[in-house]
This record gives structure tokens, sequence and C-alpha cells, in this order.
């Protein structure tokens, strides 16, 4: 006797008109034609039954902050930084909760039951620390929220950084992140690579940073994170966040990055959407893409996973927590355009994502935690091409979200 059985579904790794069984929270069988009842059958009629979406980078402290205190007229990297630095201090922890508890209900109607989310913690008081603890708690049934200490204003650059970092890890922050780039010279971001890089190998934490996320070619501070990577003995524990300034490399000094990246085990993760929106600004014609070199880096052995990074804060005015929007606009910036890239763009979304996170029990396979979504498509080509309804969403062995299926009536007098 199963706690629920969903029969008849396809899963993104091929696998088709199989039945997926639960019990308590967990996956107890995947194959075709369960035997044995269950306390609810659904019956997925040939459609794509998905492990959970997962952005494996996003800000939960800025999100659906657009229009405060105004928008930002130029829709550039730099007035964003600058709108932020003014609305920052204006921000009530209980007005940043609300915004929080908002976006999480948004994303898990999308089936998007895990984020990253990077929290600045330039703030003498950490209230984005404490609101987003809070909400971690208080939606932890619903969605896996994981927190990186994020020194907006950068480590070295903010005297007051280190401390701070430091009192949110204390609070309980998962991750220590960092954004060498935006420190005052290449120098300093160095510096403050290898001391952040220290500090999360002392506390046994995941790195996560901001980095090279512009269109200069000779930022470089990836380098630095892969050598410290390998310094600390930290292979897949430490991702490198944006990684636009690739875009911009000589090949011959990529061919030379790539493979230190993948003997360090760095992990990566583009974000789209905001990458080709921010990136080359400072181009007349031909502009460049701006996002990061995604299939030579999984050609060459390094995870690559896509993040949503902003929805409707200082930096873009747009988003809705749609993790295969967010794909959708990988695929055709990266070029991803070939079957296996279709696959991997999906990926990106799940399974690669979940990697970044380090998520435990992931996938639809016996022994898994109960978590997945059904979508109004048959494979993850459709699911890119139409971002499709979701269906029923599982979170834990519970259903947490049912959608009718998306049916639009034509209404085409004389063509009945």
């Amino acid at each position: 006797m199963f706690d629920l059985i969903v029969k008849h579904v396809n899963l993104p790794d091929g696998r088709t008109d199989v039945d997926v069984a639960v019990q308590g929270q967990r996956i107890v069988a995947v194959g075709p034609r369960l035997p044995g009842a269950a306390g609810e059958v659904i019956d997925g009629q040939g459609q794509l039954l998905s492990p959970p979406f997962v952005d494996a980078h996003f800000h939960l402290d800025s999100a659906l902050t657009l229009g405060q205190p105004r928008r930002n007229a130029s829709g550039t990297l730099l007035e964003g930084i600058a709108l932020w630095g003014e609305l920052k201090p204006t921000l009530r922890r209980e007005d940043i909760a609300e915004r929080a508890r908002a976006y999480c209900r948004m994303a898990i109607a999308n089936g998007l039951f895990a984020i990253r989310s990077h929290v600045d913690v330039c703030d003498p008081e950490l209230r984005a620390v404490d609101a987003l603890l809070e909400v971690r708690a208080e939606m932890a049934p619903y969605i896996d929220l994981q927190l990186v200490a994020f020194p907006q204003d950068g480590y070295l650059r903010d005297p007051r950084a280190a401390a701070l970092l430091n009192e949110a890890l204390d609070r309980g922050i998962d991750v220590v992140g960092g954004i060498p780039h935006f420190e005052r010279t290449a120098e300093e971001g160095r510096a403050a690579t290898a001391a952040l890089m220290a500090l999360a190998a002392r506390r046994g934490l995941r790195v996560d940073m901001h980095c090279d996320e512009t269109d200069d070619p000779h930022s470089r501070q990836v380098e630095t994170l892969a050598r410290e990577a390998l310094r600390h003995g930290m292979q897949g524990r430490v991702t490198g966040s944006h990684l636009t300034s690739m875009h911009s490399m000589d090949n011959n000094y990529v061919d030379k990055l790539i493979p230190l990246m993948a003997e360090a085990g760095l992990q990566v993760v583009a974000n789209p959407l905001i990458n080709i929106t921010l990136q080359g600004r400072y181009d007349s014609y031909p502009k460049r893409r701006g996002m990061t070199r995604a299939p030579e880096l999984l050609a060459g052995g390094v995870n690559v996973a896509f993040g949503q990074d902003c929805v409707m804060d200082p930096w873009y005015a747009l988003g809705s927590g749609d993790m295969l929007d967010v794909a959708h606009m990988g695929l055709h910036v990266a070029q991803m355009t070939s079957v296996a890239g279709q696959i991997e763009c999906f990926a990106a979304v799940t399974t690669r994502a979940a990697a970044v996170l380090g998520l435990p029990d992931y996938g639809l396979y016996p022994g898994c935690f109960a978590d997945f979504v059904l979508l109004q498509c048959s494979d993850p080509f459709e699911a890119l091409r139409l971002r499709p309804t979701r269906l029923l969403g599982v979170r834990r062995g519970a259903v947490v979200l049912r959608c009718p299926p998306r049916q639009p009536t034509l209404l085409l007098p004389g063509l009945g």
C-alpha cells in the first residue's frame, strides 16, 4: 500500500510510461505498471514528470522592490547598484520577509522548490539576514532556501564587511559569498577571494562568489577562485557565478582556464536573462552577448547551472520565477539548440542546479525525496518550447500544487 502513485508519466532522462510510487517522504518505486494500491492515484496521461526546478542564483532581499525609490531609468548594472544603495537603508525587516514570502509562493506555483539566494550583509543591522533566516524556517516544508552571505559593497572595500559577514554566518547563513571584481583593484580582489576561501574552509562551508561580472576580458578572478579551491581541498564545493568576462576572453587563455576550473571542481552558474540584459552596455555594434561560455565549460567537464538572479528589482524589471523562462533564454543565448544542448539547458535548472546546491536525495529514483512536478507536456523539448502549465507539485510526498490543464477555447466563426 503506497501513499501516492503517479501513473503513466514520462521522465526527463528518457524513461517513458512509468509509474512513480511514494511512501511517506520518499520515492519507493519507479517502473512500468507498478503493482499495488495507493491512498491516491494520479494518472499522468503521458505528461512529463520532472524533479522540481532549482534556482542556483537569486537575490530574495531585493526581489519585488521594483519602483522603490524609483525605477532604473537606464536599465544598467551600475544604476541598479546605485539604486540598491539608496533603497537598502530604508528597508524594514518585516517588508523584506513579506516580499520573500510572496516570491516563495510565486516560485512554488512554478514548481520551483529550491533557491540559493545571496543576502547582502553590508548592513550594520543585518535586517535582510534576519528576515530571510525567518522565512527559510517558515517555508522549509515547501521550499529549500539556501542563503549566501554576500558582501555586496566589497569584502575589503567596505571596512565593516568582514565582521558583518562573520556575524551573518554565526546567525545561520549557509554559504560564503563574495564579489572580488568589485574590490578597488584586481590585487585586492584576489586578496578578498583568498581570505573568504580560507574562512569557508575553516567553517566547513560552501562558497559562491559573484565573479567577473563584467565585459572586461582582463577580469580573471575566477582563476584565483579555482586556485584557492585546490589549495583548500574544496573541489565540488565552490561556485563561480556570472563569469561573464569569459565571453570576452581570448580562446588561448580560456583553453588554459577551463582545465584549471575542472581540476578544481569549480561549479558555474550563468544567469541568462540578466547577463544578456546588463552586459555589452559599453559596446556599440557588434554587441557582445555577455553570458559565460556554457557549452565550452560543459564540454570541459565543468558543471553549469542557470539562475534567475533578479525579479522585479533595481536591476531587472521583469521576471516571474519560472525557471523554464531562464532555460529558454539560456538555450538561445548560448546557441545550445542541438538535441544534447537542449537537454543540458533543462538540466541546468534541475539536476545540474541541484548539484550546485548540494541538495541531498534529489531526483526520480527509489530513495530520493518525493519532490517532483508534473508538466503539461511530454518531454523536456516541449517544456522548453512551451513553458507549460504545472499540473501538480509534490513536496516531500505531499501535494502542494494543483492546476487545471490549459485548454484554450477558440472562437472562430465558420471554421468549426
